[in-house]
């Protein structure tokens, strides 16, 4: 019984370690690169942000109304017809980029 114990808790904590080396490698995203019809537009360090701001991205297409605030992004407001990129909130990684393609705008985390 304590053989099995100790095993199952030396796996659990295995694990835990492997998540965090993970975690710590993959890394959280630190800038904020805008993209409008495949041309980089800005680069935004969300470190440095203290204060949340706002910026609104024009093109031939539409216009997307972008907040930067400490460590994250959101599109708040935009004229496509969807809103897809307004519904999605704020990100913080780089795990899912916001994508708001009637405007082809495109939003990513990177490190």
């Amino acid at each position: 019984m304590k053989r099995k114990t100790l095993f199952w808790a030396g796996l659990f904590a295995l694990l835990a370690i492997a998540g965090a080396a993970v975690y710590m490698l993959r890394g959280a995203g630190t800038v904020a690169v805008v993209t409008v019809d495949g041309q980089e537009v800005d680069r935004v360090d969300l470190t440095a942000v203290a204060v949340a701001w706002e910026k609104t991205y024009t093109s031939e297409r539409g216009w997307n109304t972008v907040r930067f605030s400490p460590g994250r992004v959101a599109v708040i407001d935009a004229d496509c017809p969807g809103h897809d990129c307004v519904r999605q909130g704020d990100i913080a990684d780089g795990a899912v980029p916001i994508v708001c393609l009637p405007h082809r705008l495109v939003i990513e985390i990177v490190d």
